[in-house]
């Protein structure tokens, strides 16, 4: 019977290794290379039916996607070359421009502050959706404000709310409590949110916040100003429009300077909130300045207001509500100018503890 190549090709290499000690090396490799062939040559021949449904899919993979490849669409508008000369040929074709490409210095980039994108703003639609004047006690006392239940003037009331605060162990916190409702950008104004419109007459005009209060607001301002602070609002209730022209609008202050909207919209939502969810809209926000220092920023916290306001602020149901240190938490910056009314057992518990609404919440409801 004829032998095969295979056991011919093995049949020498064992009978040379057997002639001489010396053969016994290259004999062994010469086998194992043999061997190693074979076996290869015997997988391809006994997987043709394998190899042949595996290339007929990977063919049917091919003229399938083709279709989609640039140089089958020129009827529809593209052209066959690399994605930059299709770009360059759809703009060509269009009036659209595109903006160069700058790079943005983020170490050197300064926070926009609300002036800075309102300043000789001359927008239509901007017009009557914000009162941007600054409201002092002063014009205020000059309308002869009376408060409506008590009927009495700003300084007996300040009188009357002296009181001891209950240790924080013998209060109960509710949710429901609408000086307590956590407004933030995972917490969004409720659709169904309502609350009792306040105005305070003014000699600028109407301020708006929620009426339950204005008691406590004046007050606090009446006693900083025996203390010597004149205390000024800047920005008390603001509508959803306002909100979302000054979101905007900082947006597009950004968008200016190199950045793209994502990241102008992330940098603008650390100074600005993102509108259906500023605390402003519901009435129970407010920016202070003094007569003194009348810009909104870090600054602010090194003033005697500043320090006024977060020494005294919890006597009067106001906390500072994005304190610095606590903007992992908060997703805002320090803003030492921004208080919010909360009651006065739990404006004392959050100063007292140092800590932010958020960390209240977490801790006491």
């Amino acid at each position: 019977m004829k032998r095969s190549y295979h056991e011919r090709a093995k049949a020498f290499f064992i009978n040379m290794g057997r002639r001489s000690w010396l053969l016994k090396g290259p004999a062994i490799i010469g086998l194992a290379v043999c061997m190693l062939l074979h076996r290869v040559f015997e997988y391809f021949r006994r997987g043709t039916k394998r190899f042949a449904s595996a290339a007929f899919i990977l063919l049917c993979f091919m003229v399938g996607n083709s279709f989609a490849y640039p140089v089958f669409q020129e009827e529809s508008g593209f052209v066959s070359g690399n994605e930059k000369d299709q770009e360059v040929a759809v703009v060509a074709d269009s009036d659209i421009t595109l903006a160069d490409e700058q790079e943005v210095a983020y170490e050197d980039l300064e926070i926009l502050e609300d002036e800075d994108v309102l300043e000789g703003c001359g927008d239509a639609e901007f017009h009557g959706m914000e009162n941007v004047d600054k409201y002092s006690l002063d014009e205020i006392l000059n309308m002869d404000y009376q408060d409506e239940q008590t009927g009495g003037n700003i300084e007996d009331d300040a009188e009357a709310d002296e009181k001891d605060i209950e240790a924080a162990e013998d209060i109960e916190f509710s949710a429901d409590d609408w000086k307590l409702v956590l407004i933030n950008k995972q917490h969004p104004i409720p659709d169904e949110y309502t609350f009792p419109f306040g105005v305070i007459k003014t000699i600028k005009g109407d301020m708006q916040c929620d009426e339950r209060v204005i008691e406590e607001l004046l007050a606090m301002m009446q006693a900083a100003r025996n203390d010597g602070v004149n205390l000024e609002i800047c920005s008390p209730y603001r509508d959803l429009s306002y909100q979302e022209f000054l979101f905007n609008r900082k947006i597009k202050a950004y968008m200016k300077k190199g950045m793209s909207y994502i990241e102008a919209y992330a940098l603008t939502s650390q100074a600005v909130t993102v509108p259906g969810a500023s605390e402003h809209q519901i009435g129970l926000a407010f920016d202070f300045l003094s007569d003194t220092y009348i810009t909104l920023d870090e600054g602010f916290a090194d003033t005697s207001a500043g320090i006024w306001l977060e020494e005294h602020c919890h006597e009067y149901g106001f906390i500072l509500r994005y304190p610095k240190g606590k903007e992992y938490i908060t997703s805002i910056e320090f803003e030492p100018w921004h208080f919010r009314y909360v009651g006065k057992e739990a404006a004392t518990i959050i100063m007292e503890q140092e800590l932010c609404l958020e960390e209240f919440w977490d801790k006491y409801l």
